[in-house]
């Protein structure tokens, strides 16, 4: 960013005659820069937070519900979401809990091959006295040999993020007592 900066302001002081054309396309390169310095702060500060807990009983369909309809209206995703009858009451921290479902449904969407619709699937079953709920997606999926590391902090497959969000996932859904 500050390189962009030195180099338009070179540009002004030398009087270039495209220096309207170099300032726009500076100022947009810098606003997605400042838009990706923003998400990984925001990124680290969640983390930093996620051992302040704010436990309570809710059932888990008021977090996945509303964000159901917030992503079933992008028309890049053709979203089925497969709920239980019953309600599914969880001793947890409700912000975490709409943390771990909208990093899944982020990745699933980022997932997304760029000439295909994503579909992504959330289902609901229960097994004896436990309770899964699974969101799959047609994505281009990880490797085998990664698998073991996707929930070790800041490991990516993505050329832009942090590495944290599958890692706080794992950690909120333990702390709630899941696996």
């Amino acid at each position: 960013m500050k390189l962009s900066l030195q180099y338009l302001q070179r540009a002004i002081d030398n009087d270039s005659p495209n220096v309207q054309q170099l300032t726009f396309n500076v100022s947009k390169t810098l606003v997605e820069q400042i838009d990706h310095l923003s998400k990984i702060a925001a990124d680290f500060s969640q983390f930093a937070n996620i051992n302040q807990v704010k436990t309570e009983i809710f059932d888990l369909h008021e977090v996945i519900q509303p964000l159901i309809v917030i992503y079933s209206k992008n028309p890049e995703v053709d979203l089925l979401w497969q709920p239980l009858s019953q309600p599914i009451n969880v001793f947890a921290d409700k912000t975490h809990m709409n943390r771990v479902f909208t990093n899944l449904f982020g990745n699933a969407i980022e997932a997304a091959r760029e000439d295909v619709i994503c579909k992504m699937t959330v289902k609901e079953r229960v097994e004896g006295n436990k309770v899964y709920v699974s969101v799959s997606d047609n994505g281009v999926g990880i490797k085998d040999e990664m698998l073991d590391k996707i929930f070790t902090p800041n490991f990516t497959t993505k050329t832009s993020g942090t590495g944290l969000g599958l890692a706080m996932c794992k950690t909120i859904v333990e702390q709630a007592g899941g696996r």
